[in-house]
């Protein structure tokens, strides 16, 4: 097995990729003043986002700064465990779930997980949706 080495790149030249994941779930916001705070459920739409200013050189990830199937992997346990087809303020122990609060729900666990996650994007509905960075400001002009 040979060792995939970085290539590296001007520090002007970045590369952002994102992995969109879908999970079906309810919530409710119990201090929210309208419908929201009844029980109710949405499809949600997750992407999560990772920046490097490296290549893979060699091997079977060469041209990439990580492969789709990494963020997977790491995604899975927690859509399998807790996100979809789940209630989500029981699962997630959220009390009020936002959009916000599971988008650094989410974030939060994976920020070990996935070097150079840069953000977690959580669209609630076709028309909702929130970005958590956590000090990475401007992460889409990185």
């Amino acid at each position: 097995m040979t060792m995939e080495s970085p290539i590296e790149e001007s520090n002007s030249q970045r590369w952002v990729i994102g992995k969109e994941f879908r999970f079906e779930a309810s919530h409710k916001l119990p201090n929210h003043d309208g419908k929201c705070a009844r029980l109710h459920g949405h499809s949600w739409r997750c992407v999560i986002y990772v920046a490097g200013n490296k290549l893979i050189n060699s091997g079977a990830k060469q041209g990439m700064i990580m492969d789709y199937e990494d963020i997977k992997k790491q995604i899975k346990p927690l859509l399998d465990n807790y996100l979809d087809h789940y209630h989500l303020n029981e699962t997630t122990g959220l009390a009020n779930p936002t959009s916000e609060a599971i988008a650094k729900w989410i974030y939060d666990r994976l920020e070990d997980k996935i070097p150079g996650l840069i953000a977690v994007k959580v669209d609630e509905t076709c028309t909702s949706q929130c970005i958590y960075s956590k000090g990475k400001q401007n992460f889409f002009l990185v």
